[in-house]
């Protein structure tokens, strides 16, 4: 067991250097012996094959953050889940029945964001693409009644 404070503390320094090492050996390898290609494709904003279109200041589907809170309340929960399990034995059932509550309550979370359809991107309503125009509205009947005419 360490008795000084930098005898504590020395592997976590130790950790911390190799991997900032390792990580700009990374970089500067990868620099010095790669290609260096430059053309119109890939001085392009995107490289996904598709030529960019429109405003980049579009608006998302408010599910998009709804997902994006529910996994960081799941990350959260397995933050307080390790150390739990760590020292499981030395709680005992009081321990237990703590943890026990907690999941339930992050599970009573889960299920009422699952019930209000959060979690269900399926069915979207007409207009609501998180790729279309924000400000278009959705068709509206008599526009629905044209296009089935026409056809």
């Amino acid at each position: 067991m360490p008795t000084s404070y930098p005898d504590t503390y020395f592997p976590v320094a130790v950790q911390a250097v190799i991997a900032v090492v390792i990580a700009a050996a990374l970089v500067a390898i990868s620099f010095l012996l790669g290609k260096r290609v430059r053309n119109r494709v890939k001085d392009s904003a995107y490289e996904s094959g598709i030529a960019p279109t429109g405003s980049a200041r579009e608006r998302f589907s408010v599910k998009f953050y709804l997902v994006a809170i529910v996994f960081i309340l799941f990350d959260i929960e397995a933050v307080f889940l390790y150390p739990w399990a760590v020292v499981y034995r030395q709680l005992k059932l009081f321990g237990f029945f703590e943890m026990l509550v907690f999941v339930i309550l992050i599970l009573v979370g889960f299920f009422y964001v699952w019930k209000k359809g959060a979690l269900d991107w399926s069915h979207e309503a007409p207009g609501d693409s998180p790729y279309g125009d924000p400000d278009a509205a959705p068709p509206s009947s008599a526009t629905k009644s044209v296009t089935k005419n026409a056809a």
